[in-house]
């Protein structure tokens, strides 16, 4: 079947109004989250996922995408009314965003960062459409060794490139590794640590993990920094939307470097997907800009590359994760967490054996971003009263929706405690510099990461050297070993440095 046939087919699946009604209620519901700041599109993810359980597995992966590609449209809008980011991969839309505000060009900011995310999406999609089958195809071809040392690779590079000290993110990754364990063992029915909990013999839920640590966790992180924050008083008409000629001309080129720039970081696992595409590409602006001096100042290219770069970045970040099986980021974890819910093995097979999920969920993806862009203009005095909500009553609610999700799984008090119990911990483990996006990454690969391992073992009788015979097995290990040099490197540099310095 050829990529227009697929589309064709991928229309058919997407057109319903079952999945047209999934995908205007999650690019509805993650503009507003992406809105507010101090919730973020991984709480509401996580937090809507259990009632995706009785909806077929496309309408649940349309919805829950369409709020992960639909707060990067609302992120920027908080960033740049109050300089405060609704997402991680907005906070460097403040830096121009809200110059431009104070200048009085908060309409025209607001239009062309909207307009950006929908070029930024279209052009990555494009991409995704036509690069995923041929990906898929050769990764059919890859042993199970192959699989494991791609993992292994993508989970230090997850672990190294976190937002804190490197050496911090792979002990994250470790920790989500060893919570992923919990359960009975599928080869030898031993129970590995569920103190004897019939509740814990199946595992611990991914969605017990994700509310924990990216709802609870984030919800009393936020509340410090919301308690003293702006309220926008800042009034915008449909003319007033409207940017000057010299502005639409310097939109251009910084959205087509944006979408490059986003479309190449997120197809890479393990990269952060749109936080760092959006810093990339301020920083390849200013160094290709002319006037570099009004970057920080106002410069419509400060905000246009790096909307754009986000934008790319969250649609091509299915490409590994929809062809591979391997998550670039939280959100693209939680997405094969919602596969495998659904019965669904995540890897290169979802395309052949599972096509219409396939390009159903990928022209979902035209649709949305349509509905966003039509969406997301007229409402934009919608949202500057949705930031006006106190957030004294918005986080209690958030709160309780998480409980009543939990218990709704299972009826079982006891993930409620766990929740609990895992959020008293995630939030200590927040304050000692540890991070919740490599861990959930490690618990979610770690059993897929234990199967492929003895898969290859048994089919090496137990003889290691499998996983350096393989070119390409070798050829990622030997990646993920200099990574890991590089980082322990750059973590002994000082201490190295240190006693010189001193002694001079």
């Amino acid at each position: 079947m050829d990529v227009w046939d697929s589309l064709q087919l991928g229309f058919t699946v997407a057109m319903t109004s079952q999945n047209l009604a999934y995908c205007l209620l999650g690019v509805s519901v993650g503009m507003v989250v992406g809105v507010l700041p101090g919730i973020g599109h991984l709480a509401a993810i996580s937090l809507l996922m259990p009632l995706t359980f009785h909806v077929p597995a496309t309408a649940a992966l349309v919805m829950l995408a369409g709020i992960y590609y639909g707060a990067q449209y609302g992120g920027s809008i908080a960033s740049i009314l109050l300089n405060l980011p609704g997402t991680a991969s907005s906070a460097v839309i403040c830096l121009d965003g809200y110059p431009l505000t104070q200048q009085g060009r908060a309409g025209p900011a607001l239009l062309i960062t909207t307009i950006a995310s929908f070029v930024g999406s279209m052009l990555s999609i494009i991409v995704l459409i036509f690069l995923a089958p041929p990906l898929a195809q050769l990764a059919l071809s890859f042993h199970s060794a192959d699989y494991f040392a791609m993992m292994v690779l993508g989970l230090v590079a997850a672990g190294s490139i976190s937002q804190g000290k490197p050496l911090i993110g792979l002990a994250s990754v470790v920790l989500g590794l060893l919570i992923g364990l919990v359960g009975i063992d599928v080869n030898s029915g031993a129970m590995r640590m569920t103190f004897g909990m019939p509740e814990l013999f199946s595992g611990i839920s991914i969605i017990v993990i994700a509310m924990a640590l990216f709802g609870v966790v984030e919800v009393i992180s936020s509340i410090g920094k919301m308690s003293g924050r702006k309220e926008s008083k800042t009034t915008i008409t449909m003319r007033g939307l409207l940017p000057t000629a010299n502005e639409w001309r310097q939109t251009f080129w910084p959205m087509m470097r944006g979408s490059a720039v986003g479309t190449g970081v997120g197809i890479l696992p393990g990269t952060g997907g749109g936080s760092m595409a959006a810093f990339l590409a301020y920083a390849v602006e200013k160094r290709s800009s002319k006037t570099p001096e009004k970057f920080g100042k106002g410069a419509i290219a400060g905000i246009t590359g790096p909307e754009a770069a986000n934008n790319a970045a969250a649609q091509s970040a299915f490409i590994p994760t929809l062809t591979l099986g391997i998550p670039g980021d939280a959100i693209m974890a939680l997405m094969l967490g919602a596969l495998m819910i659904h019965g669904i093995a995540p890897g290169p097979r979802v395309i052949t054996e599972s096509p219409e999920l396939f390009w159903g969920l990928v022209v979902s993806f035209l649709i949305g971003n349509f509905m966003l862009l039509v969406l997301n203009i007229p409402l934009i005095q919608v949202w500057v009263k949705i930031l006006q909500i106190p957030y004294r009553l918005l986080f209690p609610v958030i709160i309780l929706l998480i409980c009543i999700g939990v218990y709704s799984l299972n009826r079982s008090s006891v993930d409620v405690m766990l929740v609990a119990g895992f959020s008293a911990v995630g939030f200590l483990l927040l304050k000692a510099g540890f991070e919740a996006a490599p861990l959930l990454l490690g618990f979610i690969l770690g059993p897929m990461l234990e199967e492929n391992l003895r898969r290859s073992l048994m089919l090496s009788r137990g003889e290691f050297t499998v996983f350096i015979e393989r070119p390409i097995s070798a050829t990622f290990l030997g990646l993920a070993a200099l990574l890991l040099v590089w980082v322990i490197k750059g973590e002994l540099k000082p201490k190295l440095a240190s006693p010189a310095t001193s002694g001079s």
